[in-house]
């Protein structure tokens, strides 16, 4: 197995682009792309461009008649299929709509193939990480899911046991519902309480269908959670699991709108926050998964501030080549920024909260905590069908 890490990067995704007013701006991904140049990780990476996914990979999870759907809104976006989720306010049809988005799925199932076959020891796909679009329609500025695509075709190519954890603010209901029936995929989602946030799923309750009961879990945070909350109902949660589940690869969501300034979410946590978790994640693959690791982007509408940052981050613990939270972000960059949105740039790597410090489940709980309810709410729900403690 390689032990270089794959960035996956076509510039033609920066075409997921729904106008002008919608807040999935692709200059996030511009601006991240960016940053991971002006910090020298292209050296530490191999920059690989996948082929788009044909209709037969795409099919792994989406159903004919929809990608059929998404083809003719692509072709003719005024005459696109409302009953499908497209052409409305959170999904509006553009000109080549199915090509970038096959294009996107693409990226991440070349990720896949590429760790599954020892190509790379780890591969991250920044413009990926889309886990709303349902198996017949577009949901939530996603239309082809292509996380559970590229889970898909681990399965395909041999896979027995799929983790993939989603630590966007958002439930990750897509995937969710794409493997609710497969005992092989262990899906865990940490996000904001379905009461205060789209897409009003995630209950800690949903554990999966009979035949496999507790291969979905759920942990359902109080708006307002901030660092030590986030990461101790992490901690709390999800190194059990997959101790427990032992995939053979993990699969995992970075979208950035956890974050304090995000417009759209109501949790409260610092890019410091998310960089942890990263790099836990990034440890747990190398002690369940033989490292086997797929990193994909998803939310973040903070779209100078958080996303590039964040992701950046992301990039450089793939690479192996973490980088300083206080290291400072070079001027190259930050002159781009305004060049392309006039806002100012950040000027390090931090929100000057590292370390983050959070208490260990361990050391016992407080009932009356609304964070720790939502931990206990989780366990209580799937640990015993796993045969765990809760």
């Amino acid at each position: 197995m390689s032990g270089r890490a794959q960035l996956m990067w076509d510039e033609a995704v920066t075409g997921y682009d729904f106008g002008p007013d919608h807040p999935m701006d692709p200059v996030r991904l511009k601006l991240t792309r960016s940053l991971v140049s002006a910090f020298g990780l292209d050296r530490e990476v191999d920059v690989v461009s996948a082929k788009p996914a044909g209709e037969s990979t795409l099919r792994l999870v989406h159903r004919q008649d929809y990608v059929a759907a998404v083809k003719a809104a692509s072709a003719d976006p005024k005459g696109a299929a409302g009953e499908y989720g497209l052409g409305t306010v959170d999904d509006p049809a553009f000109a080549g709509m199915h090509e970038v988005s096959a294009l996107i799925a693409g990226q991440s199932v070349g990720a896949a193939e590429a760790v599954w076959r020892g190509d790379a020891l780890h591969a991250v796909n920044f413009a990926g990480g889309l886990h709303h679009a349902m198996p017949g329609g577009a949901s939530g500025f996603c239309i082809y899911n292509d996380a559970s695509i590229a889970i898909a075709r681990l399965l395909e190519l041999g896979a027995e046991r799929v983790a993939y954890v989603d630590v966007d603010v958002h439930h990750g209901d897509g995937v969710q519902a794409a493997f609710w029936e497969d005992p092989r995929v262990l899906t865990v989602s940490l996000h904001e309480h379905p009461r205060t946030l789209f897409p009003q799923t995630g209950w800690p309750e949903e554990t999966g269908a009979e035949g496999a009961e507790g291969s979905a879990v759920n942990v359902a945070l109080p708006a307002g959670t901030g660092d030590a909350g986030w990461l101790r109902a992490f901690h709390a949660v999800v190194p059990e699991v997959i101790a427990d589940f032992r995939p053979q690869v993990l699969v995992t969501q970075h979208g950035a709108d956890t974050h304090f300034e995000d417009p759209l979410a109501h949790l409260a946590v610092s890019l410091d926050a998310q960089r942890a978790v990263q790099v836990a994640l990034h440890d747990l693959a190398h002690e369940y998964a033989d490292g086997r690791w797929v990193a994909l982007g998803g939310g973040g509408y903070a779209v100078v501030d958080v996303v590039p940052r964040s992701w950046t981050h992301l990039v450089a613990i793939a690479a192996g080549r973490e980088i300083a939270p206080d290291s400072v972000i070079p001027e190259e960059w930050r002159q781009e920024v305004f060049a392309r949105t006039r806002q100012l740039a950040p000027a390090r790597m931090t929100d000057g909260r590292w370390p983050v410090g959070w208490a260990s489940w361990d050391a016992g709980y407080d009932p009356a905590d609304r964070v720790d309810q939502a931990v206990l709410a989780a366990r209580r729900a799937v640990f015993p069908l796993r045969g765990m403690l809760a």
